[in-house]
């Protein structure tokens, strides 16, 4: 079990951190003015959202994997586990949003200025927050 959870936190860390990364280049997208400039960061962003998502699929693998070894349990004094899993679920979304603004670069349709999406950057550091508080203190 102390495997999966190791793996499963080396995975999320890694996600994480292209979760911190690619929204910084969308700002920079946003901004940009040269084609070749433009092309370089969709080149980026293409690789990195592939990499993050395989990325996510092995730490959500390896968090189920670490959560069946405790038999899914999910009763009274688990609630902790609820909240967790409503902000995996969220970040999943956010995953997927990426995805979408990634697109809209692609179609040449993105609908934001790079303020915009410096504020887009800062939602994982407060699911981060949550999820970190939630998983050591188990408030709940």
């Amino acid at each position: 079990m102390l495997w999966a959870k190791s793996f499963h936190l080396i995975f999320v860390t890694c996600w994480f951190a292209g979760l911190f990364y690619l929204p910084r280049l969308f700002v920079n997208h946003a901004q940009v003015q040269d084609e070749a400039t433009a092309a370089r960061l969709l080149l980026m962003e293409r690789k990195l959202l592939r990499f993050m998502t395989a990325l996510a699929v092995l730490a959500l693998g390896f968090g189920v994997l670490t959560w069946s070894f405790y038999g899914f349990y999910a009763g009274p004094g688990w609630y902790w586990m609820h909240a967790k899993l409503t902000l995996v679920a969220t970040l999943v979304l956010y995953h997927g949003w990426c995805w979408r603004l990634y697109l809209g670069f692609v179609r040449g349709k993105a609908k934001h200025n790079h303020v915009w999406y410096r504020w887009f950057n800062e939602f994982p550091v407060l699911i981060l927050f949550a999820v970190v508080i939630l998983a050591i203190v188990k408030p709940f």
